[in-house]
């Protein structure tokens, strides 16, 4: 059924479907969510477990190996890795992409229920959650309140702040970093308790028993039923120290006789500043699905109204993801805009006519805005990928409209009406149209099913690039035709001189030579291909461009056992060194806490936020102009620019190379997933084993200049105090391991949190921590004298019983797979693309002899990177398989698709030359870009092979029939080019947030598109007679094996039948005259009926 004469015909329905598309598609548009990534869902599950007070290598043996063997027989697990700390352990299961995240959450909490059994008494209860791997807080503030202590700061974030924001739609959670909680601490002396005969221990657990409100039954006095309860909580800190205490011997003494009890906070473990100012931060994360943009005007009313009602609390944005995931919106549909303006403006200059150029520009937003509901149906959002997607199709939604416009035009001018020209032009181009739309579809479509994570984000940009080409092919065979019919003149048409102008006559002197020489021409094709594949592999590989997002974030780690002072210290030195440079405008440090969230009080976090670059298209044209002209560049006038000149990758190298006068720190850089540029792990089951292999490569990779700020993070030992019992004579005493080690904790951090006593102040639960003294924590002899409990009631001193010692043990543990782990990680110098920096690091790994058992595993963006280009790989091989499939279908000849196939290696050497001479890599938006090229380049040899198998139908000899389809299909073809690559120049100039992911895969376009038309319209007509040449060839050799087609009549559509019978309508009534006046010459007699004899007989 021809759908373009149905809407012509009909023109209403198209109309009113297309009008309710578009209708539905606005206000899609305004309801999908905006958000920086698409939302994915990987299979992550973290198991916590905290002990307090265990150092790292008990947790590792006790609690970490025991998961780990529990949740490594999972069904669907891929790795497993583990990072243990100072009372904590945190394992991560990596599950394959296949296993539903709720399944594999619920698996684990199964397989850690089997084993809590087997884990040491004191844990406390395992906490099993999934992790959002797209859940980076969106805002940060900081809280500056000079009339509040730091306890009650952080409890106005806890209690104000969080109530207020947690029930906002769109806010999934709200952290706090930095500060503190209240605790009353209770600080016993110990030579109080030596002379009263009792320990920090057994006075934790009087408190614990006695300093509590509990249930006590229920009474029936009076013949009413009343609640018992049982009231032993004290009501204040001072009520808590009158609290009487029992001693062994049967006397009793006050608990403020013991020590001292203060309503205070806890021991910081954590601090946070900004500019300088210590203050308390907090973080606020978006919920799955959420809109950032939303989810940032909900949460700065919220934070206005906090302000108007607290004037003395000082609210300040710290850090804003949301700025950055708003202005690529911003820039991603300036962009389409300004993409979508070229792209017409190209139409009209080619076409010169105002009607035509309205039709063809009507199908950009009658084919992006239906797009925007499909999206919506999909769950999609608008995002880096997405906007790129709609951004790229900008070239080709114009492009079948193009191709229609044109055709039309060119029957016009045979002398057509317009209502005739649409009907017969559009049937005409009609297989060619829906065969480019459907190539394209084939190419986008596998890549949308990728496995892995890259896959996650490429199927929002497969399937809207796809959709948005199905409207596309819609717009141009129902309303292009239509409009067209009932638009256009007799007088749009204007006429071309015989031959065409001087450049078509040049073209078709060209490929009648080329035709004549086309074995020739197909060497002169193969040779430049060589050369182009050769220059593309001299292009470095990369997984994404590096990005300005106007933020740096640095990590800092401090020696193993320093203190949390000695880190404030230092970072407040790094600040203020950084806070002199250009172009920096703050500087927050959450100290205790690494950028990943590796809690630790000799590590930091440093977030360094400069100075905003403005964006403007004119202004980046204009300079960078004046600047290209020789001779008299300076001498030019410039616009001025306003904001930050200098790149981000500049300031970093300023950054580090001034930090390098703070001694004693190892400080890298992180990229703005929170990941070094380049890692690697090392593992192996012996951890010496693995320091003597990062031994012998760190210097060498320290060495090369391919790579910065090489650093290794591992279990990098510390010093610490080791108790050992004297096992006899703890035993004859009675004096148990357990016992020692609950002394200990106890008297130098109290007991663990959930054993605490709590009482009830401000209507919340405030812990009681008992210890001693930190000054006695100081000094091992102190130590030594703590007064350990016999099994006959008397208590001997520590140092007795147990040998004390200081010697060294891991600061933290990581593991992978069940083996130990440590992390070798590099930053890319400018300009060092992540392919030269990998192949540098393998080669230096290869070389170097490195200890049994170990192995070096790629991880990070090098890891992805090698599972992005082997399931891209594999995506482009079956798109292949599916172009070629639609091709024969399409045109019901197995061989001519070939000629098609084979031209797509031509666009080569356009990729490779603009990614040169830009000096960008080959990365993730290159390799989309090369995606788009295949669909453009079959577009371009379809239009001609089409054109050529309809003329050589028609009974035209093929050499002539490819001239002529050469001349007449080259301006389309020029146009849609011309077209696409004015829609991909804003986005070519990377202006605006994310303008550095668009910009390579732009250039990647644009590049191909010029020199793949060029010689698409050169080479591909002589593919063809090739593979003619080879199709009649075998032909010749199965003919003797196949037999021959019948041909059989063509069965004519109403349609056609109604045509046919309208042109041979005179013919008829002719006959039926002459037949008519037959009958009349044999006048009104009946005829009779003549018999012969011989007939007779």
């Amino acid at each position: 059924m021809n759908f373009s004469a149905w809407a012509i015909r009909n023109p209403i329905a198209p109309i009113l479907a297309f009008a309710l598309l578009t209708i539905v598609g606005i206000q899609s548009f305004f309801t999908l969510p905006i958000t920086r990534f698409p939302n994915i869902d990987v299979p992550l599950v973290a198991i916590t477990v905290v002990q307090s007070g265990a150092a790292p290598s008990e947790m590792e043996a006790q609690v970490t190996k025991e998961i780990e063997d529990a949740v490594a027989g999972i069904n669907g697990v891929d790795d497993i890795g583990s990072t243990v700390s100072d009372g904590i352990s945190t394992t991560t299961v990596i599950f394959r992409m296949e296993v539903p995240t709720n399944q594999a959450v619920q698996d684990v909490k199964d397989a850690i229920d089997g084993v809590r059994g087997d884990l040491p008494a004191s844990v406390e209860e395992p906490i099993v959650t999934r992790v959002d791997v797209e859940g980076q807080a969106i805002m940060t503030f900081a809280v500056h309140a000079p009339d509040m202590t730091l306890e009650e700061a952080s409890w106005f974030v806890d209690d104000t702040i969080k109530r207020a924001l947690q029930g906002q739609r769109g806010v999934g959670k709200v952290d706090r970093h930095g500060g503190a909680d209240r605790e009353i601490r209770v600080e016993l002396d110990p030579a109080r308790l030596d002379s009263y005969g009792i320990t920090a221990a057994d006075v934790n657990r009087q408190l614990r028993a006695t300093n509590a409100n509990l249930g006590g039954g229920r009474g029936e006095v009076g013949a009413r039923e009343q609640v018992i309860r049982t009231l032993g909580d004290a009501q204040n800190a001072a009520s808590l120290e009158k609290t009487t205490i029992a001693l062994p011997n049967g006397r009793f003494v006050r608990l403020g006789e013991l020590g001292t009890v203060q309503d205070t906070y806890e021991e910081l473990r954590s601090f946070g500043r900004y500019n300088g100012d210590q203050v308390v931060s907090f973080a606020v994360f978006r919920s799955k699905g959420a809109s950032e943009i939303s989810v940032s005007e909900v949460v700065n009313e919220t934070l206005d109204e906090i302000r108007a009602e607290y004037p003395n609390v000082e609210l300040v944005p710290v850090d804003d993801t949301v700025f950055f995931t708003y202005g690529n919106y911003e820039s991603a549909l300036h962009t389409l805009v300004e993409g979508a303006l070229l792209a017409v403006l190209v139409v009209f200059l080619f076409l010169r006519n105002w009607r035509a150029t309205l039709i063809a520009a009507v199908a950009l937003p009658l084919s992006a805005i239906p797009t925007f509901y499909v999206m919506d149906l999909l769950g999609f959002s608008l995002n880096l990928v997405s906007l790129l997607a709609i951004t790229l199709a900008t070239g080709i939604l114009v492009d079948d409209a193009i191709v229609e416009v044109e055709n039309i035009s060119r029957h016009i001018r045979m002398g057509k009406t317009p209502y005739r020209a649409s009907v017969e032009a559009a049937d005409e181009i009609g297989l060619a149209v829906i065969a480019t739309t459907f190539t394209i579809i084939a190419v986008f479509v596998p890549v949308s099913f990728m496995p892995g994570i890259p896959g996650q984000y490429f199927i929002q940009f497969g399937m809207t690039v796809a959709v948005a080409v199905m409207f596309s092919l819609l717009v141009a065979r129902l309303i292009t035709p239509m409009m067209a019919a009932y638009l256009m003149r007799d007088s749009d048409a204007h006429e071309e001189t015989e031959g065409g102008g001087p450049i078509m006559r040049g073209y078709t002197w060209l490929i009648s030579k080329t035709l004549r020489w086309k074995y020739t021409t197909l060497l002169a094709a193969i040779g430049s291909l060589v050369v182009a594949v050769y220059f593309l592999m001299q292009v470095p590989g990369s997984f994404l461009p590096p990005d300005d997002v106007s933020r740096v974030s640095i990590s800092v780690e401090l020696p193993p056992g320093a203190t949390l002072e000695d880190t404030d210290r230092t970072t407040e030195a790094m600040r203020q060194i950084i806070a002199g440079i250009d172009d920096v405008e703050n500087v927050f440090v959450l100290g205790g806490s690494s950028p990943k969230g590796e809690v630790d009080i000799r590590r930091a976090s440093i977030s360094v936020l400069l100075e905003k670059i403005e964006h403007s298209i004119v202004k980046k044209v204009v300079n960078g102009l004046a600047d290209a002209v020789p001779f008299i560049s300076e001498s030019l006038p410039r616009m001025e620019v306003l904001g930050r000149v200098r790149s981000q990758a500049e300031i970093e190298a300023e950054i580090f190379d001034k930090l390098a006068v703070i001694p004693d720190i190892r400080a890298y850089k992180l990229n703005d997933r929170g990941e070094r540029d380049l890692t690697y792990n090392v593992i192996s089951n012996d951890d010496a084993a693995i320091d003597r292999a990062v031994a012998i490569l760190e210097p060498k990779l320290k060495a090369e200049n391919v790579l910065s700020s090489v650093s290794v993070s591992g279990s990098l030992p510390r010093p610490e105090v080791q108790i050992r019992p004297r096992t006899e004579e703890a035993a004859r005493l009675g004096v148990t391991t357990a016992q020692i080690a609950e002394t200990v904790r106890v008297a130098t951090i109290g007991d663990v949190d959930a054993a605490l006593a709590k009482i009830s102040l401000d209507n919340r639960q405030i812990p009681i921590r008992v210890q001693l003294d930190p000054v006695y924590r100081a000094d091992i002899d102190r130590i030594g004298n703590l007064r350990v409990a016999t099994s006959k009631g008397v208590s001997v001193p520590l140092k007795t019983v147990a040998d004390i010692i200081i010697t060294q043990g891991p600061s933290t543990i990581k593991r992978f797979n069940r083996e130990r782990q440590a992390t070798i990680g590099a930053s890319l110098p400018i300009g060092v693309a992540l392919d030269t920096a990998k192949n540098r690091f393998n080669e230096i790994v290869a070389s170097t002899e490195l200890p049994a058992g170990v192995q070096v595993l790629e991880a990070g963006d090098a890891e992805v990177q090698a599972e992005m280009q082997e399931s891209f790989l594999n995506a482009m091989l079956m798109g292949l398989m599916l172009v070629l499939t639609v091709l024969i279908l399409l045109f019901k000849d197995v061989i001519q698709p070939f000629t098609i196939l084979f031209s797509l290696p031509l666009a080569i050497g356009g990729v490779a030359a603009g990614l040169i001479l830009t000096n960008n890599a080959m990365s993730m938006p290159v390799l989309i870009g090369i995606l788009m090229l295949m669909g453009i380049v079959t577009k371009n040899a379809i239009l001609l092979v089409d054109f050529a198998v309809e003329l050589i139908r028609s009974g035209r000899e093929r050499v002539g029939a490819m001239i002529e389809a050469g001349q007449k299909r080259a301006r389309p073809i020029v146009m849609t080019s011309i077209a696409m690559s004015a829609g991909m120049l804003p986005s070519a100039l990377g202006v605006g947030e994310g303008g550095s992911f668009r910009a390579p895969m732009a250039i990647a376009v644009i590049g191909g598109i010029i020199v793949s038309t060029v010689l698409s319209l050169v080479v591909v007509p002589s593919f063809f007679l090739i593979m003619d040449d080879l199709s009649r060839l075998l032909s010749r050799i199965f003919s003797r094996f196949v037999g021959p087609k019948e041909e059989e009549i063509e069965v004519l559509e109403p349609e056609a039948m109604t045509v046919a019978i309208g042109e041979n309508s005179e013919e008829i009534a002719e006959l039926r005259a002459r037949l008519a006046q037959l009958e009349g010459q044999a006048g009104g007699s009946r005829p009779k009926l003549v018999v012969t004899h011989q007939a007779a007989e």
